[in-house]
């Protein structure tokens, strides 16, 4: 069985240059695509503090996440890679990222970081880093 390497995606310019740094570093194996859609993106309800998670918010998401990996899977079937999976999840990305790799045979992480430095990664947290610390399979942090 060939390697497997999940490549977190989301629509940034990082992630999509870890899309492609990961088809250029392995271009026999199985690239995985994954795509985690934070509920808590969709806002909270006021009274009672739990995701005002509509319908029409996920089938959004959902739409932007299937052109998102439509242009990666021929970006990388372009650069040679012959197999490319495509997941879409819902939690917190960077429980879902960890959890996935641990549960589907992932040999490698692949993810793109928005760089923050100072307060705003005190605030908002850096899913790169996060996901360095948990995983249990190597980690490739593309800037």
């Amino acid at each position: 069985m060939g390697k497997r390497i999940l490549v977190a995606v989301d629509s940034s310019e990082q992630a999509s240059d870890a899309c492609s740094f990961a088809a250029e570093e392995y271009p026999d194996a199985t690239l995985v695509l994954l795509h985690v859609i934070n509920p808590a993106e969709a806002g909270y309800s006021a009274e009672a503090s739990i995701p005002s998670f509509s319908e029409e918010w996920y089938e959004q998401q959902e739409a932007a996440a299937e052109s998102l990996f439509d242009d990666l899977e021929a970006a990388a079937t372009e650069a040679g890679v012959e197999t490319v999976e495509r997941v879409l999840e819902v939690g917190r990305p960077t429980q879902v990222i960890v959890d996935y790799a641990e549960d589907n045979d992932i040999d490698q992480i692949v993810m793109g970081s928005h760089g923050r430095a100072g307060m705003s990664r005190i605030l908002l947290g850096s899913v790169a880093e996060i996901v360095v610390r948990r995983a249990s399979v190597p980690v490739t942090v593309v800037r």
